[in-house]
């Protein structure tokens, strides 16, 4: 009997033990709704006991899917803050950086918020189209990042060619937001969650210098719209932002493609289902750490379920029909 007791006693210190999974979380640059968003998911994780999680600062989307492919090893497990088009494209080898090795061990966890095209001038810039941008200093974005991709996609729809710029940079949003602040750039371009804080921040900065914030709209009816729909059938749809959110004048129309976070196949089907009780247990945590958050939900994510070539992650998937949301 204290034989057993004492065999007891050492497994039991040997699960007290047992190492934690650990799940890097490849989130965006600072400033951009991705790194608040990754950190804060990090903090519900470690507080719930459900992984060692870490966040980690990145250029986006394909940085993050290029991390889960490349990185994932023994028990590190790479999970990426994705837009649903990189996800695509980057599953399905169409993206460059991915044709030789497409990222198909990626699976979806859940749906985040949708992220705005965001085509950022001032009134006083005279900007009011997108056709304006010729002769402009614009930025579009950092180079391969999913802002990139859909800001020449945009271009291409609008009939513009960055060649006509008098000058293009290409710089993550906080850097975009301040060049057009001290009047170095004309406009930006940023896909990002509404609100994003750098825009935000923006906008009282212009206030306060006698200007005004000036989103460009696209009118899902326009043919520069058409264009961008067409390349991510269900995937970019058409999204207006209030007015309110950056003190706009009107309320602007737009496009927005969604934001989801996607985990390698490799991650142990428990931890993915304790990654998804702890941020749904939590979500009110969630939601007051990062404002875009209020469009994560359970039904948001069972929307999702089949929309994309991507397989949800067998633990996501457990969580879900728990729920009653998918069979």
């Amino acid at each position: 009997m204290r034989r057993l007791l004492i065999a007891l006693g050492i497994l039991g210190l040997g699960l007290g033990f047992a190492q934690k999974a650990k799940v890097v979380i490849g989130t965006g640059s600072t400033g951009g709704v991705f790194f608040y968003y990754g950190t804060a998911l990090a903090d519900i994780l470690n507080k719930a006991g459900v992984a060692e999680a870490q966040p980690v600062q990145t250029g986006g989307s394909y940085d993050n899917l290029q991390l889960l492919r490349d990185r994932t090893s023994g028990d590190t497990y790479y999970c990426a803050l994705t837009t649903t088009d990189s996800a695509y494209v980057a599953y399905t080898g169409e993206e460059p950086r991915f044709r030789d090795k497409p990222a198909k061990t990626q699976r979806v966890l859940f749906y985040m918020y949708p992220s705005f095209i965001h085509l950022v001038t001032t009134e006083k810039s005279g900007i009011k189209v997108v056709q304006d941008l010729k002769g402009k200093r614009v930025s579009t974005g950092q180079p391969g990042s999913s802002t990139e991709n859909l800001a020449l996609l945009v271009l291409q729809g609008a009939g513009v060619k960055p060649e006509s710029f008098a000058k293009r940079e290409r710089l993550p949003v906080a850097e975009g937001a301040k060049a057009l602040a001290e009047g170095t750039l004309d406009a930006f371009f940023w896909v990002g969650g509404v609100p994003t804080s750098s825009i935000v921040e923006l906008s009282q900065t212009l206030a306060r210098k006698g200007d005004r914030i000036y989103l460009v709209p696209i009118d899902p009816k326009s043919t520069t719209a058409q264009v961008v729909m067409k390349r991510f059938p269900g995937l970019v749809e058409p999204y207006p932002v209030p007015k309110s959110v950056y003190n706009t004048r009107t309320d602007v129309p737009g496009l927005a493609t969604g934001n989801i976070v996607v985990c390698p196949a490799s991650l142990p089907e428990e931890v993915a289902y304790g990654i998804m009780k702890a941020v749904f247990s939590n979500l009110q945590t969630l939601r007051t750490a990062v404002a875009a958050a209020k469009d994560t939900s359970l039904e948001a994510t069972a929307r999702l379920y089949g929309k994309l070539p991507i397989p949800f992650h067998p633990g996501a998937e457990k969580y879900l029909k728990e729920a009653g949301l998918i069979r």
